[in-house]
């Protein structure tokens, strides 16, 4: 996790990996706190590689501590509407969806990316 002023960033593969070594060693809650301080919590590339089961409790118990209470920006390269197969898991994918999309502010971003346009300078 990087630290980001008293917000985290989460890379979403690496945190779910992270997460699921916490939740083996029976750790998870102190991680999960970590989390819970934090006024503004970053999910970047969530569903860049879709999430098992266990990543979808994880990604579940994130979204629910924070519902309502603190925000979360998410950051995808997949449009909002591929997010439910991205989730892979009907009920789950319900729930989560259920707590972001109707209170959420999406901003869709058009054109090349920052790297690609980077690249063409060089």
């Amino acid at each position: 996790m990087q630290k980001w002023n008293k917000d985290f960033v989460l890379k979403c593969v690496k945190t779910y990996g992270q997460l699921k070594i916490a939740k083996n060693k029976g750790t998870i809650e102190s991680e999960m706190k970590k989390n819970e301080k934090c006024s503004l919590l970053i999910l970047d590339d969530l569903f860049l590689i879709g999430p098992d089961a266990g990543e979808r409790s994880i990604l579940m118990e994130i979204i629910e501590d924070r519902h309502g209470l603190k925000s979360i920006i998410i950051t995808s390269q997949l449009p909002v509407e591929s997010w439910y197969d991205a989730i892979g898991d009907p009920t789950v994918a319900d729930a989560i969806l259920d707590r972001i999309v109707h209170t959420a502010h999406k901003i869709e971003l058009t054109g090349d990316s920052v790297r690609k346009i980077n690249a063409k300078k060089k």
